[in-house]
């Protein structure tokens, strides 16, 4: 039997043809990103490590799978664009990887290429995860989700704190609700900055977007980019709110959560 290779810029949209099939999908390496291709029935999976980050967030997901019998893999956000699913599968390179996924033959600075053959081999099926809820908090007109797929029409006019890295496909989502302020990781800026890419995107919305520094919140965790974050990374529209490099994510969305009111 054929056996499936499917490759995405985010693990939040799965196709049906992921169960069972080998993913690399452009998404962080933390817990939630784990669980939805665990949960979309991967064989095995390889994500961006985000630039590992605080606490080593970017990579936490590894031993979730681990735990409920998935390979899975990590790239070096600094070889492959982070959010970009294919430009890892060309030429990213594995940074980490969990045991089951280490026993198909996986190892550091092998090519996703080769690693994504080796894993056809993971064990398959493995027991569906029980189901794992994604936070999300709102406090006045500031809104905390572990993901940028958790934004929508009720946050239009907010201030968003997200999880998610900054990347493209994090811009293109904020952009569609229009928030006051999106709030990211920057998974390290990694290969082209891509981990800071989606602020381009809501600049030419008229959004104010920024980063907070992956050494300074944890990836995946909007409550962590909002209190401890630092920022690394503000566009335009952020800079003329007040958003500087060094400053704190928290002072920024307070100030901007005022002005909105």
């Amino acid at each position: 039997m054929s056996i499936g290779l499917v490759v995405v810029p985010s693990v939040t949209k799965l196709p049906p043809e992921t169960d069972g099939a080998v993913l690399v999908g452009g998404s962080h390496g933390a817990v939630y990103a784990a669980y939805l291709s665990a949960k979309a029935g991967a064989r095995a999976a390889i994500h961006n490590d985000a630039g590992i980050g605080l606490d080593e967030a970017g990579v936490s997901g590894l031993a979730w799978a681990e735990r409920h019998g998935m390979a899975m893999a990590t790239v070096a956000t600094a070889s492959a664009r982070i959010g970009d699913g294919a430009d890892m599968l060309r030429r990213g390179v594995i940074s980490r990887a969990n045991a089951p996924a280490a026993a198909c033959g996986v190892v550091t600075g092998q090519s996703v290429a080769e690693a994504a053959e080796r894993l056809k081999a993971a064990p398959w099926p493995h027991r569906k995860p029980e189901p794992l809820v994604e936070g999300r908090s709102t406090s006045g007109r500031i809104v905390c989700v572990d993901s940028i797929s958790l934004g929508d029409a009720r946050d239009r006019g907010r201030v968003i704190a997200s999880g998610s890295h900054g990347g493209v496909p994090a811009g293109e989502t904020a952009a569609a609700f229009h928030p006051a302020l999106a709030l990211f990781n920057d998974a390290g800026f990694g290969i082209e900055h891509a981990g800071v890419a989606g602020l381009a995107i809501l600049d030419k919305a008229g959004i104010a977007g920024a980063t907070v520094g992956a050494l300074t919140a944890r990836i995946g965790d909007g409550n962590s980019t909002l209190m401890q974050g630092v920022l690394s990374e503000v566009n335009e529209a952020a800079y003329r709110l007040g958003g500087r490099v060094g400053a704190s994510a928290l002072a920024l969305a307070l100030s901007v959560s005022e002005k909105a009111r």
